[in-house]
């Protein structure tokens, strides 16, 4: 039942928005359970491996055991307002990560002890990256065998070129840290770690870690220059003074604050939730937003009250069958019945009333009457609204920077078990599309069967079972197959006449126009670039604004169609050189299917080639299977990067296509009696030659 949050609204000063981020099981949400336990948010820790933890409340995440949909809930801690959004880890799901990056103002990048950066830690750093968002990083799983947070934050340094700090470090063999801060040792005790200890680090263990604390405290040297004298000097600043050097260095992404811990075992999750609250930025810390107006003039959106609303849809999501948007709010505020404007993804305008306005709690939601800048929040009632619309008032329209998506890589051919349920399983897959924005449904135009594409196995079987439980329909798939793009290989020149008579009516006017067209292969992931500054025939003729844009659209049509498979066309420079005007018979459309023309003969004749999903493959396996893991892979033409030993492990980096790898996870279990695992992102679209 909905009732009224039991805090009052807090300034914003005293507002955290933080991502909880990691590779698949790093313990991510596992954290984030005892970050809701001890803030008092949680009255009972929920496992994952027991599919009972709070934020994995989908019964598909609680039957694979693993994060699918970002979840957003709240806490308290020290009088401060945590927004907390636990997101996958999964690859398949990295669209989730992305949008909440969006609109989040930090982060918690959780590593696992053991096996240190991951490739999805990769990909979530490089997201990171792309928003500049400052990040507490989290060594987990430290009471494992062969765990190594000393190893852990050198990888950090040499991998991402940073330079992290730590703030607490293990202490073998114990529920207990050392937190350099404030030279004490922390004991963790009581039934789920709740009881915290501090007493002032014995002097031998203190001994044992002066070159950590030495290297925390010039990196608060280097930050604030009131400090550098005194640290070289040998003088000890208050723990305050370091504290706020930290803050600085954190927030300008100088430095990158560690904590030691195992959330599984209760330990070092208290000083990481004093982390959040004394290192990562509140709202008011993030740099404005930069907005574009509909006349292509920008404005800076500052957080706060005065102005016109902005907020940003970064979400769509089916609630008990009902659509909802989740959005923050960056000015303004928002209530139940205030009427809304946007700009669709096809630039029109759409208005729409909010029906209704929540706080959420993973899968609970608490009625509220007003939404402030800095929230987070749910609203109901927006029939149209899609990932990264940005919301306005009436008449004050403007677009933030919209979220990116990634193209599907694998596709799978469904059709319904009972053929009167076609409709129902349109309508189904259609809200579904909604929520995500790496989910598409297309019709084979040979077959007439219809493709589910999505980014990978994992993701498309979630699809199926969500299809089964929520939309009760039982439906036939076939195999999965990879995504196709084409590109050219040599350039070329080509020139199309397009011309059509009148009709015998009258009602039809002639269309008549000549385009010629220049096609030049680009290196790979390097995209298409499009140039249309023809020279025009007769002298003195002009492009009219309608005309070029015509021609513009007419060829970005004709390179989403291949000449081989009908797949779009990649990584190809494509230059409008010369266009002959034949008065008002060369209207926008007959320009648009001149082009058009034009593109398609000079893709047949510029030597296409098909394009393939290559995957960035990490294998990690028993050494004592490295032989046997390697000649599998090299049967599957696999290009191998490299091999890294770490303690009885091996890490094997390769590229191979995503076809070779269509069920490899249950061979490579097979393989290795269940102890190996692998972990794939995409790499690019790449023709075959050198691996198959």
């Amino acid at each position: 039942m909905s009732h009224p949050p039991a805090h009052p609204t807090p300034a914003l000063t005293q507002v955290r928005n933080i991502g909880v981020v990691a590779h698949v099981d790093a313990g991510k949400t596992t954290l984030t359970e005892r970050l809701l336990f001890y803030t008092g948010a949680l009255h009972k820790i929920g496992e994952v491996h027991a599919g009972a933890a709070h934020m994995d409340w989908m019964v598909e995440e609680q039957e694979h055991g693993i994060t699918i949909t970002a979840a957003v809930t709240q806490a308290h801690w020290r009088e401060c307002l945590l927004q907390i959004v636990d997101t996958p880890g999964h690859v398949d799901f990295t669209i989730e990560v992305e949008r909440s990056m969006r609109v989040l103002d930090g982060l918690i990048l959780v590593l696992d002890g053991v096996r240190g950066i991951e490739p999805q830690t990769e990909t979530v750093w490089r997201q990171r990256s792309h928003f500049g968002l400052p990040v507490l990083f989290f060594i987990n799983k430290l009471d494992r065998p062969g765990a190594d947070f000393t190893q852990v934050v050198a990888e950090l340094r040499s991998r991402f070129a940073i330079n992290p700090v730590a703030v607490t470090l293990p202490v073998p063999d114990q529920p207990a840290v050392i937190d350099l801060l404030h030279a004490q040792l922390l004991q963790f005790s009581g039934e789920q770690g709740e009881v915290v200890t501090a007493t002032p680090c014995p002097p031998a263990l203190w001994q044992s870690v002066a070159s950590w604390r030495e290297a925390l405290l010039m990196a608060a040297a280097e930050v604030d220059e009131r400090l550098t004298d005194r640290v070289l000097a040998g003088d000890e600043p208050s723990a305050a003074e370091l504290s706020a050097a930290l803050r600085l260095g954190t927030l300008n992404g100088q430095i990158f604050p560690c904590y030691a811990g195992s959330a599984l075992r209760n330990v070092g999750v208290q000083p990481l939730l004093d982390g959040i609250v004394d290192f990562l930025p509140t709202p008011l810390d993030r740099p404005p937003a930069i907005a574009h107006r509909p006349d292509g003039s920008t404005e800076t959106v500052t957080l706060g009250d005065s102005g016109a609303l902005v907020a940003l849809v970064f979400k769509v999501q089916l609630w008990d069958g009902r659509r909802h948007c989740f959005t923050r709010i960056y000015r303004s505020q928002l209530h139940p019945g205030d009427v809304v404007e946007f700009l669709n993804t096809d630039g029109q305008r759409v208005r729409e009333t909010v029906a209704r306005v929540f706080d959420v709690d993973a899968d609970r939601k608490i009625k509220l009457d007003v939404a402030a800048p800095g929230q987070i929040v749910l609203l109901a009632g927006l029939r149209h609204a899609t990932t990264g619309d940005t919301l306005c008032s009436p008449g004050q329209l403007l677009r933030l920077e919209r979220i990116e998506t990634r193209q599907p890589v694998l596709s799978l051919a469904v059709e319904p078990l009972h053929s009167t349920d076609e409709e129902r399983l349109l309508e189904a897959l259609d809200k579904i599309a909604q929520e995500d924005p790496t989910f598409k449904v297309e019709e084979d135009a040979d077959t007439g069967q219809r493709l589910l594409r999505g980014m990978g196995e994992l993701h498309l079987q979630i699809v199926l079972e969500r299809l089964q439980r929520e939309f009760h329909l039982q439906v036939r798939s076939g195999r999965p197959a990879v995504a196709v793009r084409e590109t050219v290989t040599r350039a070329v020149t080509a020139e199309a006449l397009y011309s059509r008579p009148p009709s015998p009516d009258g009602k039809q006017a002639a269309l008549t126009a000549w385009v010629a067209v220049a096609v030049t292969p680009r290196e790979r992931s390097a995209g298409n670039q499009l140039t249309v500054t023809p020279a025009v025939r007769p002298a003195g003729a002009e492009l009219k604004s309608e005309q070029r844009l015509a021609l513009e659209n007419g060829a970005r049509l004709a390179l989403a169609t291949g000449p081989l498979h009908g797949a779009p066309v990649e990584d190809v420079a494509l230059t409008v050189t010369t266009v002959e005007l034949f008065g008002q018979a060369s209207s926008p459309d007959a320009l648009a299917a001149a082009v058009s023309k034009a593109v398609h003969q000079a893709l047949t004749a510029a030597a296409p080639q098909a394009l393939y999903p290559l995957m960035h493959v990490e294998v990690t396996v028993p050494a004592d299977h490295l032989g046997t893991v390697l000649g599998d892979l090299q049967a599957r033409r696999a290009v191998i990067h490299g091999t890294t030993m770490r303690h009885q492990d091996v890490r094997i980096e390769c590229e191979v296509l995503l076809a070779a790898l269509l069920g490899y996870a249950t061979e490579l279990r097979s393989l290795t009696q269940g102890r190996g695992q692998f972990s794939m992102t995409f790499e690019r679209f790449d023709m075959s030659a050198g691996h198959v």
